[in-house]
């Protein structure tokens, strides 16, 4: 069964730096494209970035120039280096990944529970 977890949410104060980790795990044959949402209560999932097999990064422009998004293929993790961070980007933090199994074809779309990172003014 394909779990995604992720890791290293937490409290920080305006212009502080977090790092969040996903790992995925469960029977996994590869991983394509990797992403980071956000979920603020009240408002609607947003893709903050992502990254594709080979590298191809892509982020939202709210993040432009802050957060750095990379992945580790042989650990089947995706990492998001968040800097200056502002209380706006308050968020429960989800990982997303598209996923092949063996021995099947197309991937499926796997999910974390999400880490909640908190900005204090």
């Amino acid at each position: 069964q394909v779990q995604l977890v992720e890791s290293g949410g937490g409290l920080v104060q305006t212009g502080g730096s977090l790092r969040l980790s996903c790992e995925a795990s469960g029977g996994i044959f590869s991983i394509n494209d990797m992403r980071w949402y956000r979920q603020i209560p009240g408002k609607q999932r947003e893709l903050v970035a992502g990254i594709s097999y080979s590298g191809i990064t892509s982020y939202a422009d709210f993040v432009k120039g802050r957060f750095t998004i990379s992945r580790d293929h042989h650990k089947n993790m995706v990492y998001l280096q968040m800097n200056s961070l502002q209380p706006e980007d308050t968020a429960v933090y989800l990982c997303n990944a598209d996923i092949f199994l063996p021995l099947t074809t197309g991937s499926v779309s796997g999910w974390g529970q999400g880490t909640q990172v908190t900005v204090s003014s």
